[in-house]
């Protein structure tokens, strides 16, 4: 059966009903236009099969965007693309850090702060207007794995015993204003309860509404390298190797682009598509 009517397998195993209008969605964030979104739509139903995997649907609509126009591909693959930051934590934090540098805070990676009981090390510590923000990163790897209670349960805890000691030693008169966790995933409804109950912020995929991380990364044009659709997987590993985590990094240090041995024609294409996606 085609359309509407087969089942599809998500990543984490469970089978929903194919949606036309998920896709529809998803394929509208890449800014193709009505006529493409709408023939790329017909193309992945027609092609559909019962039990067809999430994947392949992502991978077939990601193949026809970009024989249109790379850029198209490169937004659409957004997501993909910041679990593409793995297999380790560390360049989601300064993925994190960035976009919060281009929000108009001061920010440091892996900080050290004391607590009333033990020190901890912080994964981001943003500062704006004397107010400081204490900012953990859940990251994952693999799809289908989402952040339950105990993530902003264990969070929570850590940001009250470092709470404790900066205000008892009351630190250059700076406010400790509010304890985040940011994950590339979602969160459960008891964690988004926990989150809400005890007044730390969470940010993730699609969580605020509006104001997510996508949200965030296409209102600022602050994509991840790894979403470009021009750049080998080694070069993109390459480049977060020398701290370059955003699309506007590369904008700015190009010459990391002569140390790969790119050639001319292929330089100006990547830039820009990178130019393009950055609104550069």
């Amino acid at each position: 059966m085609k359309g509407p009517n087969i089942e599809v397998l998500k990543s984490s195993g469970e089978r929903v009903s194919f949606s036309m209008d998920k896709l529809r969605n998803s394929l509208k964030r890449s800014s193709a236009d009505h006529e493409l979104v709408e023939e790329i739509v017909e193309k992945v139903k027609e092609e559909a099969y019962e039990g067809i995997t999430t994947n392949e649907i992502f991978n077939r609509a990601y193949a026809l965007l970009k024989g249109k126009k790379s850029v198209f591909a490169s937004k659409y693959k957004l997501k993909k693309a910041i679990y593409e930051l793995g297999p380790t934590g560390f360049p989601f934090e300064r993925f994190v850090a960035a976009i919060l540098k281009y929000s108009g805070y001061h920010v440091e990676v892996g900080v050290i702060l004391q607590g009333i009981c033990v020190t901890h090390e912080i994964d981001v510590l943003a500062e704006k207007e004397n107010r400081i923000t204490v900012i953990e990163c859940k990251f994952h790897n693999v799809k289908g794995l989402n952040c339950n209670v105990k993530v902003p349960l264990y969070i929570h805890s850590r940001y009250n015993d470092v709470k404790a000691h900066w205000t008892s030693i009351k630190k250059e008169n700076k406010k400790l204003e509010k304890g985040w966790v940011v994950t590339n995933t979602r969160f459960t409804e008891d964690a988004l309860k926990y989150g809400e109950c005890s007044n730390l912020y969470l940010l993730s995929w699609d969580y605020p509404k509006e104001e997510g991380l996508k949200d965030r990364i296409d209102r600022l044009g602050l994509y991840p390298i790894t979403v470009s659709s021009l750049l080998s997987n080694r070069e993109k590993q390459f480049l977060l190797s020398r701290d370059v985590v955003l699309c506007r990094q590369l904008v700015k240090d190009k010459f990391f682009l002569d140390h790969l041995g790119i050639s001319q024609t292929r330089k100006i294409k990547i830039l820009d598509e990178i130019g393009q996606l950055c609104n550069i």
